[in-house]
């Protein structure tokens, strides 16, 4: 499986996942779905879309992946996981089938999912890719809308070693004639996306030509919220003749990178309404705020103690940590205390010399396969000019860090979401 052993698990094509959906009597076209890729933020984005269709009422299927504390994150409708028994009866019902089939743990999770969704008929269901979007398992689906967040570089050995090739991978999400919404503009994809767009007829927008945020600050009442004013940035409306504008929008992600996701999400409700979805700017509202309570979303810049400020978030690519950092430069602190640890099948060097040199560095490796051994870590950190000290396990390396923090100091974990899935 992809989580325990990283690329081998896979697949170049779709058809073990065309075989587990016809021996489950095609369920992917059973049920009406949202489809979202991307590099970075389609995580967020899901569990707000999801939110916000909570919100107004729908049965709302969410399919995510990795999950970070039990392998039921995965599949949840209205927030609630998928019982353990429906899992096991699923693996039993079709176990012999399986072992034909040959499915890696990925396909059979999406069978599982399929299965679910229509077996307690759901209204809609958002769909996350796991991995790229043209060969992903998921993309047997046709939805109602597809959106796809942003293109950075991860995975490049299997998507591509450029902006542009990841971008095609991405691209093979747009299906005919079905909205897609792409959240960013960016030079070197952009003109990937329109062409694929209109060799399928299908309406396209760029969010953040659509809507931008404004006035980000954060307030604290009961507990903290990320407010922000979303202000229309034109009136060339491809899709939506919504004149909204968002003012004081306020949402429980805490992460400033939330900025570029809100819109996104924002337009994706709008074009659900001009479709017949009963979606009122109060379900937008509520949605977005209540995203962590309604969905169960964990490790986006999730705040898990305080004096230490302790923070973890699962941003681990090269655009992900840029986020990270600037969100931490933004944190008012004294000293950094960084508890890290990464996985073995990535080119992590970009990623280290990005990393600030004046933290204080606690070196772990996550109880998976796939983590990289700590000591191999600490080496090449000590290359990128990064200093710290050997602490064996998660938990050990945050306890180590917690403990030689001072009151006003910020102690933050991350490097992986397998690092992440250990302490929240």
């Amino acid at each position: 499986m992809f989580q325990r052993v990283g690329s081998a698990a896979y697949k170049n094509n779709l058809d073990n996942t065309i075989a587990i959906c016809k021996l489950l009597g095609n369920p992917e076209k059973k049920f009406k779905s949202i489809h979202i890729a991307g590099t970075n933020g389609k995580g967020s984005t899901s569990h707000m879309l999801a939110s916000i269709l909570q919100s107004a009422g729908y049965k709302t299927g969410l399919y995510t992946s990795p999950h970070l504390k039990d392998f039921r994150e995965r599949i949840k409708i209205n927030g609630k996981m998928i019982p353990q028994k429906y899992v096991v009866d699923f693996v039993e019902n079709y176990k012999n089938d399986f072992e034909h089939i040959q499915p890696s743990f990925f396909e059979m999770t999406v069978g599982l999912a399929f299965d679910y969704f229509i077996n307690q008929q759901v209204d809609i269901a958002v769909i996350e890719v796991g991995l790229g979007g043209r060969l992903d398992s998921t993309n047997v689906i046709t939805p109602e809308l597809s959106v796809i967040t942003n293109i950075s570089f991860d995975h490049t050995a299997l998507l591509g070693d450029t902006l542009e090739k990841i971008a095609t991978e991405k691209a093979g999400i747009i299906k005919p004639e079905v909205p897609v919404i792409i959240g960013e503009t960016q030079t070197e994809t952009k003109n990937i996306f329109i062409d694929k767009a209109k060799q399928n007829n299908s309406p396209f927008i760029f969010a953040d030509q659509h809507y931008k945020a404004t006035n980000i600050h954060y307030v604290t009442n009961d507990k903290s919220l990320l407010v922000m004013d979303i202000e229309k940035q034109n009136t060339n409306r491809i899709i939506s003749n919504a004149d909204a504008e968002y003012k004081n929008i306020q949402s429980e992600l805490l992460g400033l990178y939330q900025q570029k996701n809100i819109p996104t999400v924002i337009c994706a409700a709008e074009i659900l309404i001009k479709k017949g979805y009963k979606i009122t700017e109060s379900n937008i509202r509520e949605g977005i705020k209540n995203v962590v309570k309604q969905t169960g979303l964990l490790g986006r810049w999730q705040i898990l103690s305080k004096q230490p400020l302790v923070i973890a978030d699962t941003g681990h690519n090269e655009a992900g940590i840029k986020e990270v950092l600037k969100q931490i430069n933004t944190t008012p602190h004294q000293q950094l205390h960084f508890v890290l640890g990464m996985v073995n099948d990535k080119d992590i060097s970009t990623i280290l010399s990005l990393l600030p040199k004046n933290a204080k560095y606690y070196f772990c490796q996550a109880s998976i396969p796939r983590a990289l051994n700590v000591k191999e870590l600490a080496y090449k950190a000590l290359d990128a000019g990064l200093n710290g000290e050997l602490c064996g396990t998660v938990k050990n390396a945050l306890a180590t860090a917690k403990k030689n923090a001072q009151t006003n100091d910020l102690v933050f974990i991350g490097g992986s979401t397998f690092t992440v899935a250990e302490v929240v």
